[in-house]
């Protein structure tokens, strides 16, 4: 069996470019999402990690009335955070609804005992559907990771899928022959690996 990282194919649970307008498409303010992140984003207009965690725990998007999981929201800024402004703007805001909503989509669709949370086989399931193929041992690193008791939530779920994607993202930036080969510096291993 060959084990390689995902081809971007479609409900890839990858993340897209950003929002181009359509002809005659409505501006920010009148979109219906633009009034609650005006009110989570306050007066500067961007939602920073502790913003986003109050506004997905109270939108209980974990399911369990827990907060949010912080580095979760952390990285979901990070993954879309082009400006590198450790903030996200309306349109990032929108791009990120749109992400989580396609992987509460796959989360669910996996959680066939619907207990809020996924274990090892529904996780490989998951990953295999999202177009990644990982070893037995990455799997097994990956539930031992993100799970508790061999059981992942919606929250470390999304954080896993966050970190396979960007730092496949990264990988393939340096396997210049799609071999599933790359070089790194030890510099740019630790950038790679600490930003993700």
């Amino acid at each position: 069996m060959s084990y390689g990282y995902g081809q971007g194919q479609p409900g890839s649970g990858g993340y897209g470019g950003g929002y181009g307008g359509a002809p005659g498409a409505p501006g920010p303010q009148q979109d219906p999402l633009f009034a609650f992140f005006s009110s989570v984003a306050g007066q500067d207009g961007q939602i920073d990690a502790e913003e986003l965690q109050k506004c997905l725990t109270q939108a209980n998007f974990t399911g369990t009335n827990k907060p949010f999981n912080l580095e979760t929201c952390r990285l979901m800024i990070a993954m879309l955070d082009r400006d590198m402004s450790g903030t996200m703007g309306f349109n990032e805001f929108k791009e990120l609804c749109n992400v989580i909503n396609a992987w509460r989509g796959n989360f669910m669709s996996m959680d066939k005992d619907r207990s809020g949370t996924v274990d090892a086989p529904e996780m490989q399931q998951a990953i295999t559907s999202m177009g990644f193929r990982l070893s037995p041992q990455a799997m097994n690193i990956i539930v031992k990771r993100y799970g508790l008791n061999g059981k992942i939530g919606f929250d470390d779920y999304m954080a896993c899928c966050i970190r396979l994607r960007t730092l496949t993202d990264s990988f393939r930036k340096r396997d210049q022959a799609q071999q599933g080969t790359a070089s790194f510096s030890y510099d740019d291993f630790i950038q790679c690996t600490m930003s993700s």
